[in-house]
């Protein structure tokens, strides 16, 4: 089971940078966190195919989330 606090400073971490991405016509949800240590996200719209996405993942968003949430330890891409 996740933590409520960790869940919620995760989503303020994805909030936070949400506009950047829908600025480029993409956007991102949370799928879940793993072990309270790998949080899984969707990517969405241009962000699907945008050949820096995975150095968006990394540079954007998990540090980001690293920022309101220190005990992550990676952030990953699920696309199904």
């Amino acid at each position: 089971m996740n933590n409520p606090d960790l869940l919620k400073r995760v989503e303020t971490a994805l909030a936070e940078i949400r506009p950047y991405l829908q600025n480029d016509g993409g956007d991102i949800s949370l799928v879940g966190i793993e072990d309270n240590k790998i949080v899984k996200v969707h990517l969405l719209g241009s962000c699907l195919n945008c050949s820096v996405n995975q150095m968006t993942l990394r540079s954007g968003v998990e540090m980001m989330i690293k920022k309101y949430a220190p005990e992550i330890e990676k952030v990953i891409s699920v696309n199904d």
